[in-house]
Parts: structure tokens; sequence; C-alpha cells
């Protein structure tokens, strides 16, 4: 049996929190870690996005190996210094790119490699946010404004477009385009009589992203998990330490008021090698929340994701194929969200440590980089209106 893989947890916030409910926390700043003659296996990096890079290649250059939440950082440039960091240093690096590891959508990849569906033609894929989780995180809360986070496109969908290339199967991306904008969310669509808080708003009761509705409601009927749990992290959520922050914390704000600037909807529309062609949507107004929707159509057959099941149907024998998949996880990984795939994740990082065999891990530092470098291109079309041909890292 493999001996014990020891982990530091660098970055305290929710994600980090997550991912060491897998191992033992060792607190210390990241730089006083760096600093220090190395005294672990391995380091998860969970601090905002714009505090990635330093931590990454500091550590990486010390012999840790990395697993690095997503996006690897908020420029090419940054993500290159990454890979070159890891590359270089012989360490693996895991970008927590977990729909990879989704059970669920591991079977894709593996119906699509066994030929199914034929050649993929095209890949239609859809992530629907949900509207309260974008008034949540891109409205009110860490992700809203681009210059202290990221554009919406890289924080939210880059586990979009990576499987896109995952299910490509090497082809690389020759050309994208991309179209979007912020929608609804601004100042120009406040109602006449709304407040600047949610709690002493007289339209309240009106406004389905009411904070009061979010938040408060949920905590009077005992629901204190996400996104509850984000608002009161240093306290145990209840229902006075909610309205406290409704009164006095960025998320008892009304959407109208702001200083959100990331796009609410957004389409990217690619060409691969060979003549493959995708189309990825994101957009915050569904009822749905992260419930992905995709159709991959072969020469021989469609597949379809309706975010629970897979079905395959045959062109030859004009017959549909259900596919169901195993997703129970040990403990509290399976609360929800991305627990099951955080889960996989995790394990595959641990188990690739304690072995020492980065081919445990689904995408190692030329591939993610290859991916974050598809979204940075589909965002430079969006912001330059025209369709732009993608680089190599020969270019």
């Amino acid at each position: 049996m493999p001996s014990p893989v020891r982990v530091i947890v660098v970055g305290a916030g929710s994600r980090g929190g997550t991912y060491s409910d897998y191992a033992s926390i060792h607190p210390e700043h990241w730089s006083c870690v760096a600093e220090r003659e190395k005294f672990a296996d391995a380091v998860f990096i969970c601090t905002p996005d714009r505090l990635h890079k330093d931590p990454a290649v500091a550590l990486a250059k010390k012999g840790y190996h990395i697993l690095l939440e997503k996006p690897m950082a908020v420029t090419l440039e940054d993500c290159r210094e990454i890979a070159e960091a890891c590359i270089q240093s012989g360490v693996i690096l895991t970008v927590c790119h977990v729909l990879r590891y989704d059970p669920v959508i591991s079977k894709i990849k593996t119906l699509i490699d066994s030929g199914v569906v034929g050649d993929v033609i095209h890949i239609q894929h859809l992530e629907p946010v949900g509207f309260y989780h974008f008034a949540h995180s891109f409205v009110r809360g860490n992700w809203r404004n681009e210059a202290e986070s990221s554009f919406a496109l890289l924080a939210k969908s880059c586990h979009d477009l990576d499987l896109i290339h995952h299910w490509a199967g090497g082809r690389r991306c020759i050309k994208v385009s991309s179209f979007g904008s912020l929608s609804h969310f601004r100042k120009e669509n406040k109602p006449p009589g709304a407040a600047n808080r949610c709690l002493d708003c007289s339209v309240e009761s009106n406004c389905p992203y009411s904070a009061k509705k979010i938040y408060l409601d949920r905590v009077k009927e005992g629901w204190v998990r996400w996104p509850v749990s984000v608002i009161c992290s240093s306290s145990v959520p209840d229902i006075e330490s909610v309205t406290e922050a409704l009164k006095t914390g960025p998320y008892g704000r009304c959407v109208y008021e702001c200083d959100n600037d990331v796009c609410s909807n957004q389409v990217v529309n690619m060409e691969f090698e060979g003549g493959l062609t995708a189309s990825f949507t994101m957009v915050a107004f569904t009822e749905e929340i992260c419930e992905r929707k995709t159709s991959i159509c072969g020469s021989r057959g469609e597949l379809s994701y309706n975010g629970k099941e897979i079905s395959v149907f045959d062109f030859l024998t004009q017959t549909s194929t259900k596919h169901t998949v195993h997703k129970n996880v040990p403990g509290d990984f399976n609360s929800g969200g991305h627990g099951v795939a955080d889960y996989h994740l995790v394990d595959a990082f641990i188990s690739a440590v304690a072995s020492k065999d980065p081919l445990l891990i689904q995408s190692g530092p030329k591939e993610t980089l290859a991916s974050h470098r598809l979204v940075f291109e589909a965002e430079r079309a969006r912001l330059e209106d025209r369709v732009v041909f993608c680089e190599t890292d020969h270019d």
C-alpha cells in the first residue's frame, strides 16, 4: 500500500475547503511555504483566480506536485509560465477541470472512443448557469468584475471548452468566433422604487433575484449549504448571521446596483482540424443550474446528454441505447455541485502522486494549456468582433 501523501492547502475559500475534505490541512501562507525546505509531497492551490500564478510557479520549482484550481491563471502568458515551471521541475500538474472526472462525462469520452457515433462531425454544448447562481457568483459575488477576477468564459466555462477540446480527440482548433454581452443586470434595468439593498426594498417581492429569497428564505427552511454558506463564511449560517450579511455585505446588494461587468450570455463557435465543428453556449437565465446539455453528431450516430443520462441513437439500426453510470462516492462529496467529480479528481491526483504516475491524471500541463488557449482566443474573438485563427505553442 502506498505511503500517505502529505498535502498543503493554499487558499481557504469554498473550493479549498472542498478539496481539503480529502486530506489534512497545513495552514501557512504560501510564501512561507516557498521559503522553507520542502516538507510535503503536494500542494492544493485554491487562491483567487488572479493569485494562481505566483504560488504555482514558486512551489513547482520547490518540487511540489500541484493541484491548481481552475482557471490556471488569468492571462495566457501566466498559464504558459505555470505549465513550463511544472514541466521543467518534473512535477505533476492537475488543473481542476473537474468535469473530466465526472463518471458520466468520462463515459461520453469512452463511447466516442469506442466508435459508436463513428467520426465526430459536430459538438453542441450548453451550460445553463442558473438565474440565481449567476446573480450570486457573477453579479454580487467574487467573479462579478473582470478586473478583480477574470472574464466569465474563463471563470465559469473553461470547464466546458476543455470538454469540447477533450471530445475533439486531439484535433487542434484552427479558428474561433464568439459573441456575448452583459444583459439585464444593469443600472438602467433597476425597477422604479427599488432600493440599493434587498432588505430595504419595497419591490423585492416581485424580484426573482432578491437576496432575501436566495439566502434568507433558504436558511429559514434549514438550508445552510451553498450559496448560504458563502455569505457567512466566518460563522454558522442562521437567520441572524444571514440577515446581518445581507444588511452590510456584498450579497445583500440590488443586482441592478453592483459593479459587475462580466458576460451573462455568450456563444463560441469553433472549427477543428478535419472539419469538426463545435458550438458552445453559456447563459445565465435558466431554471437549471449547471446541468450541461450535449449533443455529439457523428457519421454513424448521435450521442445526447441531458445532464443526467446519455442516449446514443444508431443510424444503422435506428435504435436508441441509454447509458447510466454509478455516481456514489464516500462522505460529503455526494452532496451536490461537482461533488462526485471533485472526489474522483482528488483521488486521481493523490493516486498519481503516491505512485509517481502522471498518466493517472486526465490532462497534463500541455493539454491543459491548449484548452486554456482556446478560451483566451474565443474571448479575443468576442472583444475584437472577428474570427480568430488559433495559434499554437510554436507560432
